[in-house]
């Protein structure tokens, strides 16, 4: 059965299903490759695709230039899966500050829940409804061209009052969410969800936002690599960022092994590891960096001897103090090929440390701080099953797709020096150049 001949998803839009009971059955496909064959997997070219969507970070209104950059990707990137890297929700914002917690210990907090459970019942039910608006307007793009995706969270997600459990569920609500429900999850039980629009699609679960997705060959016959999304914590009790929970650093371990393949990570906090992939210099050198709290008083810039042409460091690493030992897991027993981290707005590079590919990717928001708002930007893996083990990468800039920004100003830290960071040289879009294009177009005013 080729892919013409699959019957469509269910989950496809209502405007779409019509089409697809029109006598030209096929007229609506999903934009995803893997989406039409049923299942995570290598296409017949050998690539398989990831768009990672780093740090929307905004309100119950998202701004609408994110939704514009998040279409244009994924119409140029034509994605398998999508995966979203965490801080999707900006907690903080002033429209859930009936039912924020700065802390999850946060005594205050739970106080109120208990004292005044009824208004607060009411005040949390609030909460989730703008909540499960705010993701209708980022997934919707999604949705519209049938791109499967998946999700895990952040240090701002959880403080709008709904912790990951909760939050997972309504993402599940939507068509094309791979999330799996984690109520007693077993790694060696996989799930199989539906809606996602991948229905024969193994998920294995452990916790809210951490789980695998394997990737088949073009035959079916085999795993080749696995994507695995982990919850990287939120804060710590002693100060700084928190770290994965022990739960998910041994299913970290332990996933490839039972898979049988190797996995990238996908996850919201940076390693510390990524202070590997900078020099450190003087305060006063060019576009010295200083580090974030266990690194302060150190400066960096980007060592272009362990880092891919156009990586910039825009701020510094914000890490957690602790190194929990996630980078030697990933190690161990050749588990984890790369890890892409999310978190630093304003970070984009992509470096190799102890043969494990690293990569900071910026925010594709613009809710809140960032770089230009021209190079905000999502991430685009492309895998090759001749080397399944060394994807390629690209950032996809707003103003390379969409171009200028709307009149709102976006809360914008610019660029030290623009000419320094001409972006990622790599081309995955295969974009014609210059020449081909006008040829191109004046091919078409002679026809």
């Amino acid at each position: 059965m080729n892919e013409t001949q699959r019957t469509l998803p269910t989950t496809m839009p209502a405007q779409h299903a019509q089409q697809a009971q029109s006598a030209h059955q096929g007229d609506w496909r999903p934009l995803s490759v893997s989406a039409r064959l049923g299942r995570l997997q290598f296409h017949n070219s050998g690539k398989f695709r990831v768009l990672q969507l780093a740090d929307i970070q905004d309100g119950p209104k998202v701004d609408k230039d994110t939704i514009k950059l998040i279409s244009a990707c994924l119409d140029a990137a034509r994605p398998d899966v999508v995966v979203f890297s965490g801080n999707q929700i900006a907690g903080y914002d002033t429209a859930y500050a009936a039912t924020f917690r700065k802390r999850r210990w946060t005594v205050a907090w739970n106080r109120v829940r208990t004292q005044n459970a009824d208004r607060f019942a009411a005040d949390l039910e609030h909460t989730r409804g703008l909540v499960r608006s705010q993701i209708a307007q980022f997934v919707q793009p999604l949705i519209d061209r049938g791109i499967p995706w998946a999700v895990t969270y952040g240090n701002h997600d959880f403080q709008c009052g709904l912790d990951n459990a909760e939050s997972d569920a309504i993402y599940r609500e939507f068509p094309g969410c791979l999330n799996p429900e984690s109520t007693a999850a077993s790694p060696g039980h996989p799930r199989i969800q539906p809606s996602s629009g991948l229905p024969e699609q193994r998920i294995f679960p452990c916790e809210p936002g951490t789980f695998a997705l394997p990737v088949l060959d073009a035959e079916r016959r085999r795993a080749v690599i696995a994507l695995v999304l982990l919850d990287s914590g939120d804060y710590s009790p002693l100060g700084g960022y928190g770290v994965p929970s022990d739960r998910a650093l041994t299913f970290l371990h332990s996933i490839s092994g039972l898979l049988g393949v190797r996995s990238m990570v996908f996850q919201h906090f940076p390693l510390p590891q990524h202070y590997e992939l900078l020099k450190e210099v003087l305060a006063t050198a060019d576009h010295a960096v200083e580090g974030y709290r266990a690194f302060a008083g150190h400066h960096y810039v980007i060592d272009e001897t362990k880092t891919l042409p156009g990586s910039y460091l825009g701020e510094g690493v914000s890490c957690p103090d602790h190194d929990c030992g996630e980078f030697d897991l990933m190690k161990d027993g050749e588990g984890c090929f790369a890890l892409s981290a999310g978190h630093d707005h304003r970070n984009r590079f992509v470096g190799t440390l102890d043969g494990i590919l690293l990569a900071a990717t910026p925010t594709c928001g613009f809710g809140s701080y960032g770089p230009a708002p021209a190079q905000r930007a999502a991430r685009l893996f492309e895998f090759d099953i001749r080397h399944p083990f060394a994807p390629r990468t690209q950032l996809l800039e707003f103003g390379e797709l969409v171009g200028k920004p709307s009149n709102r100003k976006a809360y914008t830290y610019a660029l030290n020096d623009t000419a320094a960071s001409p972006g990622e040289t790599m081309d995955l879009l295969r974009k014609p150049g210059l020449v081909s294009r006008i040829a191109k177009r004046l091919r078409g005013i002679g026809q």
